[in-house]
């Protein structure tokens, strides 16, 4: 049985299981964000075409939001590493953003199995979930995205240049003593380890982060629904545009995180030149 209209007790936290190929379990939001990502391909070849010297205006609107998007994470990531890692950031942005927003579209976690309660029909199992409304996914990219970010940083920097930046003294040794050289050798061989800490719990806010963000704008939007039944179609529309606005600045703040990790060691030298 299907419905158009979910319950008033909002998003659930965990995924639930559609069907499973080859012993894999299949969830509906990885069948949210298979959905979105296809659509996402054949928009953007639709949209551009054939890529051409004399851009149509479908592929100019696209490379004007590329070259805004370089100008962006080019002078946090440097100009050495922003080509090899432009793929990674940029679609992390657009995916994490498409994702976002696929919680706003009609049928997004209110079609599905259920029954009738009362004056409603409460989804039990729904068929469509926002992928970032699931732990899974937010765990996924962010183990991809710290992955990647060691990647660039043993290529580009070097193990020297990164056992320097975490551990190395930062005092210059002509301008003090030994001794107090020295002390700031300890001081900063210990803030190092503090640095390694945070570096491996990083994985876990960025995931916390952006499911915390997501989930709790789905619940926002679906606890709006049935607070005030006499405006259950008015008192939700301000809270769109405000998930609309979160949707992006969330999608932003992930890419400039994962931006930002990289630029402290690979854009180290760059950022002391200028």
């Amino acid at each position: 049985m299907s419905a158009l209209h979910a319950a008033g007790d909002g998003v659930k936290v965990t995924a639930d299981k559609i069907t499973s190929i080859g012993g894999l379990p299949i969830s509906n939001s990885m069948v949210t964000s298979w959905i979105i990502s296809l659509l996402l391909i054949i928009f953007i070849k639709i949209l551009v075409g054939k890529p051409q010297l004399i851009p149509t205006k479908g592929q100019l609107i696209l490379e004007s939001v590329i070259g805004g998007i370089r100008g962006i994470i080019e002078p946090i990531v440097g100009k050495k590493v922003f080509f090899p890692s432009f793929w990674l950031l940029s679609g992390l942005f657009f995916f994490i953003l498409i994702q976002n927003w696929s919680g706003l579209l009609p049928g997004v976690g209110t079609i599905g199995y259920g029954h009738a309660v009362e004056d409603h029909f409460k989804i039990s199992k729904p068929l469509i979930r926002p992928g970032n409304a699931d732990l899974n996914m937010t765990l996924a990219l962010a183990l991809v995205a710290n992955l990647f970010w060691v990647y660039f940083i043993v290529k580009f920097a070097g193990l020297k240049a990164i056992v320097k930046d975490w551990f190395g003294n930062k005092a210059d040794k002509s301008e003090v003593s030994s001794l107090i050289f020295g002390f700031l050798g300890v001081i900063f061989l210990a803030v190092g380890f503090i640095e390694v800490v945070s570096i491996l719990f990083r994985p876990v806010s960025l995931t916390f982060r952006l499911f915390g963000n997501v989930f709790g704008g789905e619940s926002l939007l679906h606890s709006m629904f049935y607070l005030v039944p006499q405006l259950k179609w008015i008192l939700p529309v301000p809270f769109y545009f405000m998930e609309v606005l979160i949707g992006l600045v969330q999608a932003l703040v992930f890419m400039l995180l994962i931006s930002v990790y990289i630029g402290l060691i690979c854009n180290h030298d760059e950022g002391e030149h200028h």
